[in-house]
């Protein structure tokens, strides 16, 4: 016979819904596709817990992921909600799921680790490894701003279909 925990129920129902939030920034990301959903949890009383971590210390856009969240878990019936934000570890790029790189370049946004990884050999010219077009794949681009609408991003262009794309930068 299988017993069933209601409160683990509880808890990765919550889970569920928290991992639906869109992210202000890139909506065609998930905060969990992102990474950038930490945990959730239902604590004794029934509070749920959902830990967040920004993608930069200083992200302008964690007071709408924790607002986000946190009416999400209130209209799916949680009453009682908390967000935390953690810091340690810190966030990085790697924490992005391959389901979020593929909404990425999807969307013609190059994804973090989209540039070969590995020994750079040693060159008199920029040693940056080009990002391959998210449009049409090829490796002749080149970065036109290291910032883009966001600081998690930089701008790029391939210069064979001549198409400007966005590239989330490796952290």
């Amino acid at each position: 016979m299988v017993t069933r925990d209601p409160a683990l129920a509880d808890a990765r129902r919550a889970r569920h819904v928290a991992e639906q939030v869109p992210d202000p920034e890139l909506p065609m990301l998930t905060l969990a596709d992102l990474g950038v959903l930490r945990d959730v949890e239902v604590d004794g009383d029934g509070t749920v817990v959902a830990s967040l971590t920004p993608t930069y210390s200083g992200c302008p856009a964690m007071a709408e992921m924790r607002a986000d969240v946190a009416a999400r878990l209130r209209a799916a019936g949680y009453p009682r909600v908390e967000i935390r934000t953690v810091l340690d570890p810190p966030w990085t790029s790697d924490w992005i799921t391959e389901s979020g790189r593929g909404k990425l370049a999807e969307h013609g946004i190059a994804p973090p680790g989209a540039a070969p990884r590995g020994p750079v050999s040693l060159v008199l010219s920029p040693t940056r490894p080009a990002v391959p077009c998210p449009r049409c794949g090829s490796a002749d681009t080149e970065e036109t701003s290291r910032f883009a609408a966001t600081s998690c991003k930089a701008l790029w262009r391939c210069r064979a279909c001549r198409e400007p794309f966005e590239y989330v930068k490796e952290i």
